[in-house]
């Protein structure tokens, strides 16, 4: 609906967004990024004619808090999502969202593909959502599910193959297994083709005279693992980069559970490596195919040059890096993000020319970075920042040597001096993971035990080495530390006392904050 206070042709003057929000994708899963091992001519296309920023991450990376973060512009502090629990209803207690402030701005929002919000079916602030979330896949819960809830994909899936009884969980593969295989069917009916036909189609049956909204949510790299056979076969023939491999891994020895499907810390032998990694890579190179077909769609729509695209991942991947797969943790491969943002040069303003960008960004940004860009006012409580100002200024970080002693070297202002991340991991006893990102290193936190890590990224991008008791780095410890006491200070959790991280702390319930909500 469009508000009474915009004038019927002001919205035609403010550009199209799109937001391609993948599932599970490290940020180094990139061509450009350096990785000789992965082909993604097409992203790496879109960051060379755009922005890439170098140091994205997802602050509590795993699908649920990290989709909130995204749609609301909030922090972890300020939505109270501090792990993966699901259920908490997002209408009530997420009433502005991204979709919704730019609805009532005058845009059309549509949203295809994963959401994974609850109610499963909640709008959002999208016109309409089209879902394939990539576990409404049953048909006891597409029948009788708790919420009544329908997969889109599924249904058209049964619809387009006369199979009444058709699944995407065909080929066997568990959607957190760590297995891999090809894909069964025609390439044209994997949940990757449907999410960008169905994005196109609703380009096509657009109102012409507003400006849109579109969410783009793939499920792939996601598990299951299960590409087009033509990606599996080229990927699974490719020689594979080694491993990181701290010399600290043995830390995690209690928490193993070796060669079990589903499990977060353990080995798999190098065959199951090799085909997930193959499944995975693959995955990713087929979603690049459909961002070749979006720009081909927006151009022959006469929308290239009127179109903002954000491409962002909700978390990463471990994929194995110090034996350890799937997310939650504060590891780079987990944490460390994919952030692109191609702006058309007619809608860029003087000084904002294509570049990486070094400065600390989270997903919170991603929402008043679009709305600015959309000149809609940024709505009271979202503490994540736009990004604007950090394009305008063109000046390059030279190295990350001296990056912690002059942060904010890509703008007058850095967009932050430093990142606060967490995340209650399940496996570890239910404790938190709690880290600090700043421009050269990364320090974690241990709830349960107050273990310390501390990790110089400029000189070891893969967490090799923690500094934690190195002597010479023992300054920048208390230095880190004393960062996470002020972001911890005053939490309910009571992780601080007299100015000190306390171990053995249950984290906070999130049933909690959505009370404490209620009350406000």
């Amino acid at each position: 609906m469009t508000p009474s206070s915009i004038e019927p042709t002001a919205p035609l003057s403010r550009p199209n967004l799109i937001l391609v929000c993948v599932d599970q994708m490290r940020a180094d899963a990139l061509g450009i990024s350096g990785n000789e091992h992965i082909d993604t001519p097409y992203l790496d296309q879109l960051a060379r004619g755009g922005f890439r920023f170098t140091k994205a991450y997802s602050a509590t990376p795993t699908c649920v808090p990290a989709r909130v973060a995204l749609l609301t512009g909030k922090s972890q502090e300020a939505h109270g999502r501090y792990g993966y629990r699901e259920g908490i209803d997002f209408p009530a207690a997420y009433p502005t969202t991204l979709p919704s402030t730019l609805r009532d701005a005058g845009y059309q929002t549509f949203g295809v593909g994963k959401m994974h919000v609850f109610p499963e079916r909640a709008r959002c602030g999208f016109d309409d959502v089209l879902l394939h979330d990539g576990f409404l896949h049953t048909s006891r819960r597409l029948s009788s599910g708790p919420s009544g809830a329908i997969d889109d994909y599924v249904d058209w899936l049964r619809r387009a193959t006369g199979d009444p009884r058709a699944d995407y969980q065909d080929t066997g593969i568990g959607c957190n297994a760590m297995t891999a295989r090809p894909w069964e069917r025609e390439e044209r009916l994997h949940p990757t083709r449907w999410v960008a036909d169905e994005s196109f189609r609703l380009l096509q049956r657009r109102d012409p005279t507003r400006p849109f909204f579109l969410y783009m949510g793939f499920h792939r790299p996601h598990a299951p693992f299960d590409p087009p056979g033509w990606l599996w076969e080229k990927y699974r023939s490719r020689p594979q980069a080694r491993r990181p491999m701290g010399a600290w891994v043995s830390r995690f020895d209690r928490f193993r559970r070796d060669h079990e499907v589903e499990a977060e810390f353990g080995a798999r032998k190098e065959s199951v490596h090799q085909d997930v990694r193959a499944g995975y890579y693959g995955s990713i190179e087929f979603i690049d195919l459909q961002i070749n077909r979006l720009m081909e769609n927006l151009s022959d729509l006469g929308l290239l040059e009127s179109t903002t695209i954000a491409f962002v991942s909700d978390h990463g991947e471990m994929l194995g890096d110090h034996d350890m797969y799937r997310k939650s943790v504060a590891y780079e491969g987990s944490a460390h993000i994919p952030f692109l943002l191609h702006v058309p040069a007619a809608l860029r303003e003087d000084g904002a020319a294509p570049r990486a960008v070094d400065e600390i960004v989270e997903l919170r940004d991603v929402m008043p970075t679009l709305l600015d860009l959309a000149g809609v006012a940024i709505p009271e409580g979202v503490d994540g920042q736009s990004l604007l100002p950090a394009l305008r200024c063109g000046a390059e970080v030279d190295s990350d040597a001296d990056a912690d002693a002059r942060p904010g070297t890509d703008t007058a202002e850095p967009v932050r001096d430093h990142l606060h991340g967490e995340h209650v991991i399940g496996s570890l006893g239910h404790h938190s993971m709690q880290w600090i990102r700043t421009p050269r290193f990364k320090y974690i936190w241990f709830s349960g035990d107050c273990h310390e890590q501390l990790f110089d990224l400029a000189a070891d991008p893969h967490e090799l080495t923690d500094l934690a008791s190195d002597p010479a780095h023992a300054e920048e410890l208390s230095r880190h530390r004393e960062l996470l006491v002020t972001a911890l200070t005053g939490r309910e959790e009571g992780y601080v006392e007299d100015g000190r991280l306390v171990p053995g702390r249950t984290p906070r319930s999130e049933e909690s904050w959505v009370r404490e909500f209620a009350r406000l």
